[in-house]
């Protein structure tokens, strides 16, 4: 089978690699000059965390998710599975027992056990959750190791093409373009995201750690080199415009809130876009004339992304056979 997909992100990039791993011949066109120039999947935190975000998603979330770990940690490099962390003030340890009531596959952790799990937060929290089989990822890393696993596999990424509009040239098409397929998706809505990137040597995390602060719950994933990704935001708007000061404030204070040495942080980068989601947030795979859409990752893109690439393979490879069924009988 020979397929076209739109797209390189984290959507175009999982469903290019699923469909060459069946056997397809694949090419995928990015409208961007390079990876990640314009691409939500560049602002993601990384976390493959089903359990946490049972918190507030769907049970589906939870069930496919699961599956995410070990699907990364197969193809790309820098996958750690040592958990999450999940945190509050003092006198917010009422949220902790709400988030443990919607959640599942946690341990509870005192203040010991949080000093345990992280050394730089000993004496700041008395309660915990501890999520043991949960884990995550640098994005921009794993993209570029998918890159460069397809081109080991002959798939090739053509940069700086417009393919909204193909002509038809007998390939099935794989159109993973994100909120830009509204004009084919109108029910896909943007759901703004802005993030931090801040370095500092003064604090060690080994894993993400969630803090439900009463004003905005973020979460911050160490990456390499003292830097941690600080987010992220969930504003119902299409603006992909610049990091507002509100939601600036906002992040920085509920970091320097987890630990004061995120006070004298260096800002490496400050950058929002806009989410795909659906109206019932969850992904789907479409089919309207000529092509088949898998859109709509919402927050959950890397972790449900390997379960819906494999989805769009198959839509695609099985809607293959029928077509090679159905002229098979009208020669015959």
């Amino acid at each position: 089978m020979r397929v076209t997909v739109i797209g390189a992100g984290v959507a175009g990039l999982t469903a290019a690699l699923a469909l060459a791993e069946r056997g397809a011949e694949v090419e995928i066109l990015e409208r961007s000059e390079k990876l990640g120039e314009d691409c939500c999947s560049w602002c993601a935190g990384g976390m493959l965390a089903p359990w946490c975000e049972g918190e507030s998603a769907e049970p589906e979330v939870v069930e496919l998710g699961r599956k995410a770990i070990a699907w990364w940690a197969k193809r790309v490099s820098g996958v750690a599975g040592n958990g999450t962390l999940v945190v509050a003030a003092p006198r917010d340890v009422g949220d902790i027992d709400r988030f443990a009531a919607r959640t599942q596959n946690h341990q509870r952790a005192d203040e010991a056990g949080i000093a345990a799990l992280e050394p730089d937060l000993a004496g700041r929290f008395r309660k915990g959750l501890f999520f043991p089989d949960e884990g995550h990822l640098d994005p921009r890393r794993a993209l570029a190791d998918l890159t460069a696993r397809l081109a080991e596999m002959g798939v090739a990424i053509r940069f700086g093409v417009d393919a909204s509009k193909l002509a038809d040239s007998g390939r099935a098409i794989l159109d993973c373009r994100g909120f830009a397929a509204r004009d084919a998706l109108p029910d896909l809505r943007g759901v703004r995201g802005e993030m931090l990137i801040l370095r500092t040597t003064e604090v060690k995390l080994s894993r993400p750690v969630r803090f439900l602060h009463p004003r905005i719950p973020l979460y911050i994933t160490p990456r390499a080199d003292g830097h941690f990704m600080i987010g992220a935001t969930a504003i119902e708007s299409a603006s992909r415009g610049p990091v507002t000061a509100r939601s600036a404030i906002e992040l920085l204070s509920a970091a320097y809130a987890l630990h004061p040495a995120f006070g004298e942080a260096e800002v490496v980068e400050m950058r929002a876009d806009a989410r795909p989601a659906f109206p019932d947030n969850l992904p789907r795979i479409v089919k309207k004339s000529d092509r088949t859409y898998f859109n709509g990752l919402y927050r959950h893109g890397f972790l449900l992304s390997p379960a819906f690439a494999e989805r769009a393979a198959a839509t695609l490879l099985e809607d293959d056979v029928n077509h090679a069924d159905h002229r098979q009988r009208r020669r015959a």
